[in-house]
């Protein structure tokens, strides 16, 4: 492990472990849902915490615009715009796609709250119905009671095979060297993604928070899911929340190995602490586990810039 100075508190000592880190997974205002920030706030606390920047995502909106803004107003936070293919933006859509790119968005997200396996977990007919549901679920329940037509989305058809439109998703992304997150797709879907992306030469895949309980994936399939190029993300509000033991983390993230993982945060809501704080919590609990300073630097930094085409 790195040493630090004996004169530095450790406050001090854990946030030298994030200087020129990436979250590539904040949720910031302006937005549908409530956010404990806005772009501009997460770019000054990017810069003051020593990162390098992050990643803004919108379940609805392409950010690639805002991110741009952000970094003519904030040079020295790298903020990176990203696009979620939810029905807001036309679901798999390659024109979407497409003018993200030539905006100068960076990350693709695959649906995520009109995911066909998201909502059939959290909104099925077995649910809990005592259970709170995330705000982005109460959206989906608003939108049907006032008759908005928003279906369900998925990229793999009825003949067991990845739609046309996904294809074409994944052609755009390729030429443009984008970043492809996998985001709440059912495990068929992400392995056929997965698969295919590579046959598309998308050279850069996050299998998005592996831990989380409606895309958990165990080592095995991380392990077959790394084969093909992808990255590994885990989020610090997985386990801050108890939707995950963090020894399930710490036992994830050593087998699989610092090289093929990204530590994100995944955080931004309004009850929620800032994402740098979270960041450095995260970063803090590893280190006490015995996990090194050079690989938490993989996990936060250098990974990210191999992602971002920056390494």
């Amino acid at each position: 492990m790195g040493d630090f100075m004996i004169t530095e508190t450790k406050e001090e000592s854990m946030r030298e472990l994030i200087q020129g880190a990436y979250d590539l997974h904040v949720h910031t205002a302006p937005d549908v849902l409530p956010r404990r920030l806005d772009d501009f706030e997460m770019a000054q606390r990017v810069m003051d915490s020593g990162m390098a920047g992050f990643a803004m995502k919108s379940h609805y909106f392409c950010t690639g615009e805002r991110a741009a803004m952000t970094r003519k107003l904030y040079p020295a936070c790298d903020a990176v715009g990203t696009i979620t293919l939810n029905g807001s933006v036309g679901g798999i859509n390659p024109a979407a796609v497409e003018m993200a790119a030539r905006a100068g968005t960076k990350l693709v997200w695959f649906p995520t709250s009109d995911s066909a396996h998201e909502q059939n977990l959290t909104l099925g007919g077995d649910r809990n119905p005592d259970k709170k549901l995330p705000y982005w679920a109460q959206v989906v329940l608003q939108m049907r009671e006032e008759g908005i037509d928003n279906p369900v989305i998925r990229v793999v058809g009825e003949d067991g095979r990845l739609t046309e439109a996904t294809h074409q998703v994944l052609e755009v992304i390729a030429r443009h060297k984008m970043i492809l997150a996998t985001s709440h797709l059912s495990h068929e879907e992400t392995f056929a993604l997965v698969r295919a992306a590579k046959e598309h030469r998308v050279e850069h895949i996050i299998i998005t928070h592996v831990d989380f309980p409606t895309t958990f994936y165990t080592v095995e399939e991380q392990m077959e899911l790394l084969r093909c190029g992808a990255y590994m993300e885990h989020c610090f509000v997985t386990y801050n929340s108890g939707k995950v033991d963090f020894e399930v983390v710490l036992k994830q993230i050593r087998a699989i190995g610092a090289r093929h993982i990204i530590l994100s945060t995944d955080l931004g809501q309004k009850t929620g602490i800032y994402p740098d704080e979270g960041l450095e919590q995260f970063v803090t609990s590893l280190y006490d586990r015995g996990i090194s300073e050079e690989d938490i630097k993989k996990m936060t930094s250098y990974n990210q810039r191999i992602l971002l085409g920056k390494a």
